[in-house]
């Protein structure tokens, strides 16, 4: 057995504080005996350093207002140079609560209401709930499935949409929740391209950045050159890689002079530029010294991707679509010619599962379903035992 060398397998109970992933709120009030898979954080402890930093933040015991860390900036841009390959310019970036906060600024400060703003289904579906809050269009380009099983950006249909002068801002989401795709430079490289010409500001969401797996590595949309981190917005945050979601906020990289200065006044106006102690402490120490926890995180995920894989191989029924990065998987139940609301009758009822249904994420997601396996092995292995026996029931 891999020596992981942090106690993933421990049996946590969320339930011993209002975790979403297993609150009534998400699972109904008979959900108790459900397999928690549908909200996208990890069953895990934080990284220990992280842990360290918090309990040392504590005993100080005063917790007046904070500046931003001294340390905080370098630290981000070290982790993503140090990881990624990306030198970027600490003066670019700038502090948001989190990344749906910044990408629903740009979209208000960027486009005008009535505009369009590109999206690439199935997506994550909260890009759809900005746009339409913001009273802005979504302009859906949904990605091709090739007969492969892997999923590929649409750039035909993208130079059309992007031709439109109503549209003028794309979200895009690297790696891609919920398909699990991590865009590899040259397809990031034909969208800037397309992009630019056109003047469309792409807007990328990139919290999944750390998670992939052996054989992809992750780019930032940014990184590609000049041109392209004056014609984007970064939205980056630790939440996932480290497991701080509910105590973290996030950084919005932002390269133009003009764009940054007018996101730092909406900042302001919207008083969302206050810092958290815990967070401040939370985040830098996960960029000092989290690497090893992560490493070793994604080394277990990447097993359990390997028992789902293992349990599934060869089923008509349900096929897992294979991902290159995320803790979330995209399994295609199409096989079981059921509709929405069927397959979440069956999967909840049957199996057992509480997971995201697929049409949430676009329609092009009907008949899938997002899963997320950043959980124990038993756990998951226990929830694969009772897929499989409703297949066979």
């Amino acid at each position: 057995m891999t020596d992981y060398q942090f106690d993933f397998d421990a049996e946590i109970d969320r339930r011993e504080v209002p975790a979403l992933k297993v609150h009534p709120m998400v699972l109904g009030p008979d959900g108790d005996d459900l397999f928690a898979a549908g909200v996208a954080d990890m069953d895990f402890r934080a990284p220990p350093p992280v842990l360290a930093a918090m309990e040392r933040r504590l005993r100080h015991g005063i917790f007046g207002y904070e500046a931003v860390a001294d340390g905080l900036f370098p630290a981000l841009a070290e982790w993503f140079a140090r990881r990624h390959g990306w030198s970027l310019d600490t003066a670019h970036i700038l502090r948001a609560p989190n990344v749906l906060n910044s990408l629903a600024i740009a979209a208000s400060l960027f486009t005008r209401e009535g505009e369009g703003i590109i999206v690439q289904p199935p997506v994550f579906f909260d890009f759809f709930d900005i746009i339409r809050e913001n009273r802005r269009k979504a302009v859906v380009n949904p990605l091709l499935l090739g007969p492969d099983g892997r999923y590929e950006m649409d750039f035909d249909g993208l130079e059309r949409l992007a031709a439109d002068p109503r549209n003028r801002m794309l979200f895009l989401c690297n790696p891609h929740n919920p398909v699990g795709r991590v865009w590899e430079r040259d397809e990031l490289s034909r969208l800037g391209e397309i992009c630019r010409r056109h003047g469309v500001l792409v807007v990328a969401d990139e919290i999944h950045a750390d998670i992939t797996f052996a054989g992809h590595s992750f780019t930032a949309f940014a990184s590609l050159g000049e041109a392209d981190a004056l014609n984007s917005i970064s939205c980056l945050s630790p939440a996932k890689s480290f497991n701080i979601a509910s105590c973290c906020s996030s950084f919005t990289i932002i390269a133009d002079e003009g764009r940054r200065a007018a996101f730092q006044a909406e900042n302001s106006r919207l008083t969302v530029n206050k810092n958290n102690a815990f967070a401040n402490a939370a985040m830098e120490a996960a960029y000092r010294d989290g690497g090893p926890w992560l490493d070793a995180a994604v080394e277990y995920i990447a097993d359990n991707l390997k028992l789902v894989r293992d349990r599934l191989k060869g089923r008509d029924d349900v096929k897992l679509i294979e991902p290159e990065g995320t803790f979330l998987l995209w399994l295609d139940f199409r096989g079981l010619g059921l509709d929405d609301e069927g397959l979440r009758s069956f999967l909840r009822t049957k199996a057992k599962w509480a997971v995201t249904r697929g049409a949430a994420f676009g329609e092009n997601g009907a008949g899938f379903a997002r899963v997320n396996i950043a959980c124990t092995r038993a756990r998951l292995s226990a929830a694969l035992d009772r897929l499989v026996a409703a297949l066979s029931g």
